[in-house]
């Protein structure tokens, strides 16, 4: 795999192991010097004289213009940071990222809270409908039953609920892969500052919805594997000692199951971006996380963090008043009792839903694509790639194709 693989937007050249759409600033193919050899054109030569005496003693002239008076055009201070788009082309912080995610949704809210708004109905009502006709309603469970009686009825209890989250889950899933395919096009598009239509974005997103629907499965069978390995064995055992060792073992699948999390949180940018494989995204995220990875575990926590309270601030009052719409009785469901929603409670709800759907979606894949990016920046100074495809002056004249 090429250690620095050139930015890719999607529709652009491959990246890795392919000609890269923007060549690299070793690579000049616009007819100037190579390396080590003076370009034919120079600037034209100016005025310098050294620095004045700024001690500031008795007869000593006053500092020239640029020197000592924190004033440097030139010589004194970096040059001002090139930001064709929504993130400044460097490094960036963590309100930077948050930020940028936030700023890319703003500007481009047709384009993107559009499209998840449309996805979120869509799996909403399809997961409405399933709820209320397909699915099988919770067993009643009885409070006072007790020894094996009890155990039957918890396993029957979660059987069920497993049974009826699973298709839900998997309606979410696809939209919020649907979701994070297109954000990720408007956010390549919003930091080089161009302009992104719904039709463009999802022209260039929709090749690679397969391949991250293939990758988003394998990583859930990888995580399922890791916990049933390391709880299957307590589970089988079924005494006391089988308890606790199948504690220590879900423990211990939880810190893997992190690890892999964040190692590969940037497989998806790196597939949408670079045209990945599934397995090369995957090893692309982990050589990109390497060294860095408590860093970008605290960007995704912090995140995710963001993510549920806006998630509970949302939810809570459109819960309550889905209860006193629908006229259920508190009261049971405090008692773990199980009730069968009415349509009331389930359209309120429903509400809810979408609109966090709306928002938590586009927002996590914006943030995970600008982790992506920044991680490039700082380790293969794609800054200067993405000035050049901004067309920004000084830095060459290729673009991507696009």
């Amino acid at each position: 795999m090429n250690d620095s693989p050139g930015w890719a937007t999607p529709g652009s050249a491959p990246s890795d192991g392919q000609e890269a759409a923007i060549p690299r600033p070793s690579e000049p193919q616009d007819g100037s010097a190579p390396r080590g050899q003076w370009s034919p054109e120079q600037p034209p030569p100016g005025q310098w004289s050294p620095p004045s005496n700024t001690t500031g003693g008795p007869g000593a002239p006053p500092p020239a213009p640029g020197w000592g008076s924190g004033q440097q055009p030139g010589w004194g201070g970096p040059p001002p940071v090139a930001k064709p788009g929504v993130i400044p082309l460097r490094p960036l912080g963590l309100g930077e990222i948050l930020d940028g995610s936030v700023s890319a949704l703003r500007a481009h809210w047709r384009t993107a809270l559009g499209f998840s708004l449309a996805v979120s109905v869509i799996a909403e009502v399809a997961a409405i409908l399933m709820q209320r006709y397909l699915l099988p309603e919770p067993p009643s469970v009885d409070p006072n039953a007790r020894g094996a009686e009890a155990l039957r009825q918890a396993s029957e209890s979660a059987r069920t609920s497993l049974f009826s989250l699973a298709p839900v889950s998997l309606l979410m899933l696809i939209a919020t892969l649907l979701t994070a395919s297109v954000v990720t096009v408007v956010i390549s598009r919003s930091i080089l500052g161009r302009p992104v239509t719904l039709s463009d974005a999802w022209a260039e997103a929709r090749p690679r919805v397969l391949p991250l629907i293939g990758l988003t499965l394998l990583m859930t069978l990888m995580i399922s594997a890791i916990m049933t390995i390391g709880v299957g064995p307590g589970l089988l055992m079924g005494s006391g000692a089988g308890a606790a060792l199948a504690l220590l073992g879900f423990i211990a699948a939880c810190v893997v199951i992190v690890w892999l999390w964040v190692s590969f949180a940037l497989a998806a940018p790196a597939l949408m971006l670079e045209r990945q494989g599934i397995i090369a995204s995957l090893r692309r995220s982990a050589k990109l996380v390497r060294g860095t990875w408590w860093r970008i575990f605290g960007i995704l926590a912090l995140t995710f963090l963001l993510v549920i309270l806006l998630s509970f601030a949302i939810s809570i009052p459109f819960s309550l008043i889905a209860l006193i719409v629908d006229g259920t009785d508190a009261g049971e469901l405090l008692k773990g009792n199980a009730l069968t929603p009415g349509w009331p409670f389930l359209i309120v709800s429903g509400i809810g839903q979408v609109i966090i759907s709306t928002l938590v979606y586009p927002f996590v894949a914006g943030v995970t694509a600008l982790l992506y990016v920044d991680q490039r920046i700082r380790r293969e100074a794609l800054d200067l790639d993405l000035a050049r495809a901004a067309g920004l002056p000084g830095y060459g004249t290729d673009t991507p194709r696009s």
